[in-house]
């Protein structure tokens, strides 16, 4: 088992991220993607990566290649035989995560750590088949990895704590800011937050009190700026617990806390209106569209690197 080794399992944009994340912190990356015809569409997606993580200064143009080099896509499993850690990023179908737990077991090292990445499957349900689950656990990325520090690490009932040691190490190694889960519940955190603000997101639009966009410009205007210096609680106790009680007391029971809202969202992919991918949802994605987003991903890599360069002055 080489410790400094890693094997990512899926090549799509939550495999290819990791995978960048790792290469870039040092690490010998194995990233295996068994569509043999997806191979240029990933090494495609890693320049992608790499080209936005120069433009921001993140990174030194004359390391491009280095880093590049140091991402090893193959299309065997086997390849990832001698790995310290194996992180599986491939669909959310339960039936083929077992089938691939499986796969690793027989091929990796007792001591080889198992993680997933999966945004909704409890680590129980992960391992059930497996016969040492005790070195399975979720270490749940965020869409960017390269972006977004966040890894949600939550063990399982049969997790040795020391699996859990090893992994929070291993993300702050990387750069990423892990969290542990005291215990697994579904949708984690970052998830369950997120789908309650897009419950009520949709709730507002379906209602007809204001547009997508509206609700966008308020999120992005507001909360979110606000979200990005200081969580919801911390908020709340600098604003008052007395005044939160107050305005709760009359607003919660006004708020969605049904399925209703999703209909919404049916009645687009219904007409096939499923967002980027065909070019139409709430909003025309169109080339201006998604060069906007570009600019910003830039503009947030920049504030980053900024920030840290500040609180960590030479």
């Amino acid at each position: 088992m080489n410790s400094n080794s890693i094997g990512v399992i899926g090549g799509g944009l939550m495999g290819c991220g990791i995978a960048s994340r790792f290469a870039l912190a040092g690490f010998d990356t194995v990233l295996v993607e068994t569509d043999a015809a997806r191979v240029t569409q990933i090494t495609q997606t890693v320049d992608a990566i790499l080209s936005e993580l120069i433009a921001a200064g993140s990174i030194d143009a004359d390391r491009r290649q280095q880093h590049h080099d140091a991402i090893r896509i193959v299309t065997s499993i086997d390849a990832v035989r001698d790995a310290g850690v194996v992180i599986e990023a491939i669909p959310e179908v339960l039936s083929m995560k077992h089938a691939l737990f499986s796969e690793l077991e027989s091929i990796l090292s007792p001591e080889a750590l198992i993680l997933s990445n999966t945004s909704g499957f409890l680590p129980d349900a992960l391992t059930e088949k497996m016969a040492r689950k005790e070195r399975c656990l979720v270490a749940h990325f965020w869409n960017p990895p390269h972006m977004i520090p966040l890894v949600e690490v939550v063990p399982g009932t049969a997790t040795h704590p020391t699996a859990t040691e090893q992994t929070v190490d291993l993300m702050r190694r990387i750069g990423m800011q892990p969290v542990v889960l005291q215990k697994a519940i579904p949708g984690f955190i970052g998830n369950r937050l997120q789908f309650a603000l897009l419950r009520e997101a949709l709730h507002i639009v379906r209602s007809g009190a204001a547009d997508a966009a509206t609700v966008d410009a308020v999120m992005t205007a507001s909360l979110g700026r606000r979200y990005n210096i200081m969580g919801p609680l911390e908020s709340a106790d600098l604003g008052g617990l007395q005044t939160l009680l107050n305005v709760g007391t009359y607003l919660l029971p006004e708020l969605s806390s049904d399925m209703q809202s999703l209909e919404l969202i049916r009645e687009y992919v219904e007409r096939a209106e499923l967002g980027r991918a065909t070019g139409r949802g709430f909003y025309r994605w169109d080339a201006d569209r998604i060069a906007s987003i570009s600019q910003r991903r830039l503009d947030q890599l920049r504030f980053d690197k900024d920030r840290s360069s500040s609180a960590n002055p030479d």
